[in-house]
């Protein structure tokens, strides 16, 4: 490599599962009940400062590992994202791009080495480093050919194989330094590729902020990379990057801002939604259930469409042991205020958190039932390494002896944690009755008949999506 050239760099999120959205940006890496598929963000980012770069999303694009193993020989430095349910599969991709090239500088990123980095490195030898906490300009700078040890926030391998790890890295306050990730988008990605079901198709999802101040005990992201405060872009940078979107993507229907809570800084999402009325843009968003009314009213006028809400439980006393920070009556509010201004709504839902019961889980299939929000998603608790709910697991023995499995061999989520009085086939059996006590309902098919009626691309979509979840629910055995 020349003196001043960047090295030419493969952002990679690996081929896994036929399905299986590794790179979701909220809290479960699972293969989903109906095919799905979130943007990878996280290695757009970094992909964005690297002029010499190049994103391949292999599950989204369905690529299998011969399909990108020949990339390996064209790049210096090969960079993957993975998580913790993909882990495993991951190394077998990395070390079969070092195989193919063994001078590639091959780096892993993602909250399961931002974790782990020690153990992670020790699992495979095919793996030079892994970045810790956020990895953007850590990334651009091992790009630009910094040796290894002047690079802050990582843990890399000697040459002589002993391991080493630089100091943290600062966290990253001034957010507009970041890169519009809609270059990279239009550059390297299909948006016809991602699909979620309860969003208009195609559409387009990204980051105006990082970091929660909810203290969520289950929430991923928050407690490995992103952090509790909620740092933000500026209002103009967001709405820069908006203008770009229909002329960059005229065929998108929805843009979603895919912040752990968008509504956590209400005057500058209110700010954010007029900007986005002016532009004409659909939108939507993550949000919390204690949004007032009068928000909720600016955004909706505004061309908000619909928001994700993690209900998580029908139970309050489940809510408190995992520092939901919503009462439920608040919960209520919100969404009889959703209703009223025709804001459609996306309930998730968590079976399986701490004191949870046969009992509590049909309480809250009845709450799920009583809000009706438009669409809902159940998973089951999942207890990710560095997490609060993981350390409370392994101090009370809610863990098996080998450690938690977090999907089955086909990517698809199973239960993790058992509790006396709950094991994990009721939980994992709990899904599937979750599901047809929501939404097999007169009152539901009814509402969901006259949606298609109205919309005839809705019919066909929903026809494709309904044969997908019956073919779940079919296939949605316990595990043994």
């Amino acid at each position: 490599m020349t003196a001043g050239a960047t090295m030419r760099t493969l952002f990679l999120h690996p081929p896994s599962y036929e399905g299986f959205d590794g790179g979701a940006g909220s809290r479960y890496q699972a293969k989903r009940e109906i095919r799905s598929f979130w943007y990878p963000t996280w290695l757009a980012q970094p992909a964005a400062l690297v002029a010499s770069s190049k994103l391949v999303d292999a599950p989204a694009a369905g690529l299998s590992l011969e399909d990108v193993l020949p990339l390996a020989n064209q790049y210096d430095l090969a960079v993957l994202h993975t998580s913790s349910p993909s882990f495993a599969g991951d190394l077998r991709v990395a070390e079969a791009l070092k195989q193919e090239n063994p001078s590639i500088l091959l780096g892993l990123v993602g909250a399961k080495v931002a974790v782990e980095p020690e153990g992670s490195l020790l699992a495979s030898e095919a793996v030079d480093f892994v970045a810790r906490e956020e990895f953007d300009f850590t990334i651009a700078e091992i790009a630009e050919g910094r040796p290894l040890e002047t690079v802050d926030g990582i843990t890399y391998r000697h040459r002589d194989g002993q391991l080493a790890s630089t100091p943290d890295r600062a966290i990253l306050e001034d957010m507009d330094r970041l890169a519009y990730v809609t270059e990279v988008y239009r550059r390297d990605l299909r948006v016809e590729d991602y699909f979620i079901g309860y969003l208009k198709h195609p559409y387009v999802s990204l980051y105006t902020g990082r970091g929660c101040r909810s203290q969520c005990t289950f929430c991923l992201w928050p407690q490995t990379v992103g952090g509790h405060r909620y740092r933000t872009r500026s209002v103009e940078h967001v709405l820069g990057e908006m203008a770009l979107i229909p002329r960059y993507f005229p065929q998108v229907r929805e843009v979603f801002f895919d912040d752990d809570t968008f509504t956590d800084d209400r005057p500058r999402a209110e700010e954010i939604a007029r900007g986005m009325g002016r532009l004409g843009l659909t939108w939507s968003c993550n949000a919390k259930a204690n949004v007032p009314y009068e928000t909720l009213k600016v955004m909706r006028d505004n061309g908000l469409r619909l928001l994700l809400v993690g209900y998580e439980s029908g139970n309050q006393p489940i809510l408190t042991n995992i520092k939901k920070g919503v009462k439920q009556e608040r919960a209520r509010q919100f969404t009889k205020d959703c209703h009223k201004l025709g804001i459609t709504i996306h309930g998730t839902f968590i079976v399986g958190l701490p004191g949870e019961t046969k009992e509590t889980i049909e309480e809250t299939i009845r709450f799920a039932k009583e809000i009706n929000p438009h669409s809902l998603q159940v998973s089951i608790a999942a207890p990710y390494p560095g997490t609060a709910l993981y350390r409370q697991a392994l101090e009370n023995g809610w863990l098996p002896e080998e450690g938690p499995e977090l999907i089955d061999g086909r990517g698809v989520q199973i239960a993790s944690l058992e509790y006396p009085h709950l094991t994990r086939t009721e939980m994992y059996d709990s899904v599937e009755s979750f599901y047809k006590q929501f939404y097999f309902r007169a009152g539901k098919i009814a509402e969901m008949s006259a949606e298609m009626l109205r919309h005839p691309e809705m019919l066909r979509r929903r026809l494709r999506e309904g044969a997908e979840f019956v073919s779940f629910l079919r296939k949605h055995k316990a595990p043994a």
